[in-house]
């Protein structure tokens, strides 16, 4: 049975995929990329085990969080929540985490945490759009720990400039971690850990840049194959010549705790 490998086909493939939650499985043998060494969600779960009240922030389709519950059992915590922004993955989320006792709540990310004053001892969050470090300083218990894996500087900007071009310093400056970390020290916390990593990513066809494109939607803003479509065919072709287009993503790992 021949594959179709054709432009046209592999776009609409890309184009096809759902969108919604953060469940990456669908790049297996399309897109790669390294993993941090700290491994966060295994590391949450560790923490989930010793929490009694937990709130992840902006928990996309609850993936995982789920994951890090189920490496906390038998350890539950006695209240557990979530927020998330997007409502198709409130739904997704909500459906995934409440069999785990989560309660989901649609919260804007830009809005305050729907919580009160120190209800938390944990707050998590995988890949926040940026960290409101004063509502986390809010609702964390004296003594309280935001553990958080965070998206760096200038990530993936191999593929972003490719369709945009050259982007200011401003741009490529952007979610710098020691600026993180005097911004949650001027909320009153105090940065225990700090870590940060550049790792490899390959795109071994077209359909996983568009699909990649159409998921991480702040990447390209407003990206359809239609707007970009001379780009597109020119890198499918330079993929099919010269092999998987190479990128890199940075993140970096928050342990930071509320004095108590």
């Amino acid at each position: 049975m021949s594959v179709n490998h054709s432009f046209e086909h592999l776009v609409a493939e890309g184009a096809a995929v759902p969108t919604d939650g953060w469940d990456f499985s669908w790049f297996e043998g399309r897109a790669s990329e390294e993993r941090p060494s700290w491994g966060y969600a295994v590391s949450a779960g560790e923490r989930l085990a010793r929490a009694e009240a937990v709130l992840d922030i902006q928990t996309g389709g609850g993936e995982v969080l789920d994951f890090a519950l189920g490496r906390a059992e038998p350890a539950r915590p006695v209240l557990a929540a979530a927020t998330e922004g997007w409502p198709p993955n409130v739904a997704r989320a909500a459906a995934l985490l409440r069999p785990r006792g989560v309660v989901v709540v649609a919260a804007p990310d830009d809005a305050p945490l729907p919580f009160a004053d120190e209800t938390f001892d944990l707050v998590l969050s995988r890949h926040p759009v940026r960290p409101y470090w004063d509502e986390i300083a809010r609702v964390l218990r004296p003594g309280g720990t935001y553990f958080a894996q965070h998206v760096g500087p200038a990530s993936v900007f191999e593929l972003v400039e490719y369709f945009l071009g050259p982007l200011p310093e401003e741009a490529r400056s952007g979610r710098d971690p020691e600026r993180e970390r005097a911004d949650a020290e001027s909320a009153g916390l105090a940065v225990a850990g700090l870590r940060a990593e550049r790792l490899r990513m390959e795109f071994h066809d077209i359909a996983a840049v568009v699909h990649f494109l159409r998921k991480v939607v702040w990447m390209v803003p407003g990206f359809t194959v239609e707007a970009y479509e001379p780009q597109l065919r020119a890198l499918h072709e330079r993929i099919e010549r010269e092999g998987p287009f190479v990128a890199h993503s940075t993140r970096h790992l928050f342990d930071v705790r509320k004095p108590g």
